[in-house]
């Protein structure tokens, strides 16, 4: 019986014995390293190009270099205030209408995803096999193709024009349906269940007392994903909004950065990059105020078997 042993070759600067296996572990820990690095540097250039654009003044932005400062002219605080006094401080009205979307509709559409995913992984049915076809189809369909039939539906029910045109669709994601669902048959027990309803707990008592703890990090994933889709969303608002007054930061900001191509319009470009730096701002601080949630949830949903 023969036995084989991986090449041992000694380290030229430690003297150490150094396997093949280890060489090759190295050389696949740099090779991710730099894969990162360069995803990192593809995500960050574009923040980093606001940022830096943001200091600029109108004739900045052409007159010096578009990744460096404009030197002398350091005009982000200007910048900001010109942004929220513009054309009567519309701006602030936005960022409210923002703010209204994202906590109804990303809302809404996050507590509707826990009940539905919730009852469809704990609980047994006819036609569930089929509800399950019908929302991984739904995951399948992009949210355009639906904009043209919402808005005439909208517009026979009369509520273009309105908050709600933009509120009642974005209360259904079925995205974050589905990961509620996957998320609800893996991380509650059903034994757990079982035991609260033999001690006469009821079911909506066992799903905010007991199932809602294990199931934060699905929730707080699931509020991320269908915040970024409100605030992202452009297209549904531009056709169901006519009036400025009801328009979201999306919407404004394109509105603003359109000005220059009208008869007469004025070019406000330093104004849309400062705006669109504070909405990131904004979406920058969700993110991280939302992370201890999602780190406790991750702690409570462990579960010793």
């Amino acid at each position: 019986m023969t036995t084989t042993t991986p090449a041992v070759q000694s380290s030229p600067r430690t003297g150490k014995p150094v396997t093949l296996s280890s060489r090759r572990r190295r050389k696949g820990s740099v090779l991710l390293t730099v894969l990162t690095g360069l995803i990192a540097v593809y995500s960050l250039f574009p923040l980093a190009w606001l940022l830096i654009n943001s200091t600029k003044t109108q004739d900045g932005l052409f007159s010096s270099f578009g990744l460096w400062f404009d030197d002398g002219k350091f005009a982000l605080f200007s910048n900001i205030a010109d942004t929220f006094t513009y054309d009567n401080g519309i701006f602030l009205r936005w960022l409210g209408n923002t703010l209204l979307y994202v906590v109804a509709g990303a809302g809404g559409a996050t507590f509707l995803a826990l009940l539905a995913g919730y009852g469809l992984a704990k609980f047994d049915f006819v036609g569930k096999k089929a509800v399950f076809a019908i929302v991984i189809g739904a995951v399948a369909v992009p949210p355009t193709a639906l904009a043209v039939p919402t808005f005439l539906m909208f517009s026979k029910m009369g509520l273009t024009n309105t908050p709600w045109a933009v509120i009642i669709p974005s209360l259904i994601s079925p995205f974050g349906l589905y990961l509620m669902w996957t998320f609800s048959a893996q991380a509650v027990p059903t034994e757990m269940l079982e035991a609260a309803r033999v001690d006469g707990a009821g079911e909506f008592r066992t799903l905010f007392r007991l199932s809602v703890p294990l199931l934060m990090p699905g929730i707080v994933t699931t509020l991320l994903f269908t915040m970024v889709a409100t605030m992202n969303n452009y297209f549904l608002p531009l056709i169901m909004l006519k009036n400025p007054d009801w328009y979201p930061l999306t919407v404004g900001l394109n509105s603003w950065n359109a000005q220059a191509a009208t008869a007469g319009g004025e070019a406000v470009f330093n104004l849309v990059i400062t705006g669109s730096l504070i909405t990131v701002v904004l979406l920058l601080a969700a993110f991280l105020s939302l992370q201890r949630y999602w780190q406790s949830g991750l702690a409570a949903g462990s579960v010793k078997e």
